[in-house]
């Protein structure tokens, strides 16, 4: 009778201890699961990533302040070498305009492939270093580059899959248009 109450009591116990873990592991799996790629209008999802210096940077930084142009690169994709440089003017025409360029590069050596690139090629964008290629999880991202301008907000604004000419009028007037929007309070 003794061993049945006993086993009365710790039977619910143990079960809820195990629908607890059992919870635990699978937000674990779907944290590290590809999410789809944001859609226009869509919050943006936030990441934090050290820049060149080491600096922690968040995406969630800029709400209400500044457009971002979150780009997903790397120094060895080929069409990134072609695209970058239109970034770089890009950030020369709009940098001080409530914009800002978040370079997010995918590259496994981190900085010690990135510090260079950037330097040799003379590119003063902000670089963030992802070596674990979490961004492309988090953004549903299926090569690079991958750009996504965020509106002062934090709501996509513009996707762009594989490299974009950020000389071209359009994007430029988009982004032109974005950035004299009003600043505003925005929830992080």
């Amino acid at each position: 009778m003794k061993r049945l109450l006993k086993l009365l009591i710790w039977l619910p116990i143990i079960i809820i201890i195990a629908a607890a873990v059992i919870v635990l592991i699978g937000e674990q799996e779907d944290s590290g699961k590809k999410k789809p790629r944001p859609s226009i209008g869509e919050q943006a999802r936030d990441f934090t990533f050290a820049d060149l210096s080491g600096k922690k940077v968040s995406l969630s930084d800029f709400y209400g302040k500044k457009v971002v142009f979150v780009n997903v690169w790397a120094t060895w994709c080929p069409s990134c070498k072609a695209e970058l440089p239109t970034m770089q003017r890009l950030y020369e025409k709009f940098r001080g305009d409530d914009f800002e360029i978040l370079a997010v590069s995918i590259d496994a050596a981190g900085e010690k492939a990135v510090a260079p690139y950037m330097k040799m090629h003379r590119y003063t964008f902000p670089a963030l270093i992802d070596t674990s290629g979490s961004i492309q999880l988090l953004y549903g991202t299926t090569g690079v580059p991958e750009s996504f301008i965020i509106d002062k907000k934090g709501k996509v604004a513009f996707v762009e899959i594989g490299p974009g000419d950020w000389t071209d009028q359009e994007r430029q007037d988009l982004i032109r248009g974005l950035t004299e929007e009003p600043d505003t309070e925005v929830e992080k």
